[in-house]
């Protein structure tokens, strides 16, 4: 079969190759991907930056497919069902943390870039039934990080006031998007005034630009500030983000693209009684209820652009631009 792979020996580190079809063992299914999405991790991988690297490994976390055969412990009723995949595994039986053996597909196991992928039957759950194969495949790592962030670590509450960070990657369309149908109101940022655009389009109450100085006095002044930040930066933003919260707010944090801050104001961190939460993926239980709330709500992921499985390099260096608005998809 066809299959994204990381080869770093190449100019690409990734490779459009011939790999062999997986075979499902007795408690796995065998799935025929329709539709796969990229995460920054896979980006992260490319260039090296990903820990326990394996070369050859198929890339990819996210897809959607058809069950097209089960293992000899499975029951046949999943052959032919239209399934998402949550491709985290091993989260371990404390809800508040991950185990040390959790890992997410597409490294170091096989993932989702390729025609087929073999996995444990307890990781498929029903397509949603009003998503196409693009954005059902768009949902999964993006979309279960953003519900934990939001509503579990981050205890969303309605009509609360709401700050996504970086508005255009995966984890912050999806906050945006969970945000507003529970009932907040959610205000964004980004340095690009076409992705301010779309987000307000798409029913932000406000959007900021942080390359703005000081774009804090501004959100400030017209927000009164934030009940909850969803941010997946850090680095010294850190404090501009300190200075929009509200006393008692939460600061949620998913990843650390910026890096460590240089510094924190502690005197700010204790007096305004902020919370700093950290937080990455979910537990079985969150995937399932992210799944019921896009369900629900009728909720339609963002797709940015769709690329074939061979132009995956594409896709990658789109990534690596930060040019898009929502998730960029592979089609085998």
């Amino acid at each position: 079969m066809k299959a994204i792979v990381l080869q770093r020996s190449q100019e690409a580190k990734i490779e459009f190759t011939e790999v062999p079809k997986p075979v499902c063992g007795s408690e796995e299914v065998l799935i025929r991907v329709k539709a796969a999405a990229l995460n920054h991790r896979d980006e992260w991988s490319r260039k090296g930056l990903y820990p326990n690297l394996v070369e050859g490994t198929v890339l990819g976390s996210d897809c959607a497919g058809i069950v097209e055969t089960v293992g000899a412990s499975v029951n046949p009723v999943f052959l032919g069902k239209e399934v998402v995949v949550n491709p985290a595994s091993n989260w371990g039986d404390n809800p508040l943390a991950q185990d040390k053996n959790f890992e997410i597909l597409g490294m170091p196991r096989n993932g989702t870039f390729a025609e087929y992928l073999a996995v444990s039957v307890d990781r498929i759950h029903p397509k949603p039934r009003h998503l196409t194969w693009e954005e059902a495949a768009a949902l999964p790592l993006a979309g279960l990080t953003a519900y934990r962030a939001l509503v579990v670590q981050g205890q969303l509450k309605q009509r609360e006031k709401v700050l996504v960070t970086g508005i255009g990657g995966g984890v912050a369309q999806f906050a945006m998007q969970f945000a507003l149908a529970l009932g907040a109101n959610c205000y964004v940022s980004s340095s690009s005034e076409e992705k301010r655009q779309a987000a307000l389009r798409l029913g932000a109450s406000g959007a900021f630009d942080y390359g703005s100085i000081p774009w804090s006095v501004e959100a400030l002044e017209k927000t009164g500030g934030m009940d909850l930040i969803i941010d997946g930066a850090a680095g010294d933003t850190l404090s501009q983000l300190m200075a929009v919260a509200k006393p008692g707010a939460r600061l949620v944090f998913y990843g650390a693209t910026r890096g460590n801050p240089s510094q924190l104001d502690m005197r700010k961190l204790f007096w305004n009684q902020l919370r700093l939460i950290g937080t990455t993926m979910g537990t079985d239980e969150d995937f399932s209820a992210m799944l019921s709330l896009v369900n629900s709500k009728q909720l339609t992921p963002v797709v940015d652009q769709v690329f074939p499985l061979a132009d995956a390099e594409k896709a990658f260096d789109r990534m690596r631009a930060g040019d898009q608005f929502g998730k960029l998809v592979l089609i085998p």
